[in-house]
C-alpha cells in the first residue's frame, strides 16, 4: 500500500527551490506514483498562490508560465479530498488549519511540514503522524 501523504506549502515551495533536498525527492516519488499526495482545493490554492508569489519566484527561478506547467504535472498525480469536517480551531495560525484538516479527512498516514513545533499538539489528539521532509524519506523509504 502506498504511504498517503499531505504536504505543508513550505515543503512544496523547498522541493521547487532546493532539488537537492529531501522535499525535492517526495514530489519525485509523487510523479512517479510511488506515494500518494493528498490535497483538498483550498491547500492546492494556497500551493498555487504562495509559489507563485514575486519573493518566491526569486527564490526558485521558474517562470511564471512554467509554474503553471509544474502544476499541472503535480496535480494530474495528486488525490482530491473533500473536506467532511472542519475541527478548528486547532492551531495557532488559522492558516495552518487547511493543511490538518487535509490530512485528517485524506486519512494520511504523515502530514510533511518543516513547522513541527505549530502542529505537535493537534496532531497527537488525532494520532496523525508528523515528519519533517527528511523525517518522511526515511519513513517512505521503508515502505516503498
Amino acid at each position: 500500500m502506498k504511504p498517503r501523504l499531505v504536504l505543508d506549502t513550505n515543503v512544496l515551495v523547498t522541493a521547487l527551490c532546493n532539488q537537492d533536498g529531501a522535499s525535492h525527492l517526495l514530489i519525485r516519488w509523487v510523479l512517479a506514483d510511488k506515494i500518494i499526495l493528498s490535497a483538498s482545493p483550498t491547500l492546492w490554492l494556497e500551493y498555487e498562490a504562495v509559489i507563485k508569489r514575486p519573493e518566491i519566484r526569486l527564490r526558485h527561478g521558474i517562470a511564471l508560465e512554467n509554474l503553471d506547467i509544474v502544476l499541472d504535472t503535480l496535480a494530474a498525480h495528486v488525490e482530491p479530498v473533500h473536506l467532511n469536517y472542519l475541527w478548528r480551531p486547532q492551531l495557532r495560525d488559522p492558516n495552518d488549519e487547511m493543511v490538518l484538516e487535509t490530512a485528517l479527512n485524506a486519512g494520511a498516514d504523515a502530514l510533511v511540514t518543516f513547522n513541527t513545533k505549530d502542529f505537535a499538539k493537534a496532531v497527537k489528539r488525532f494520532s496523525l503522524k508528523l515528519l519533517t521532509p527528511s523525517e518522511c524519506v526515511k519513513f517512505t523509504g521503508e515502505k516503498l
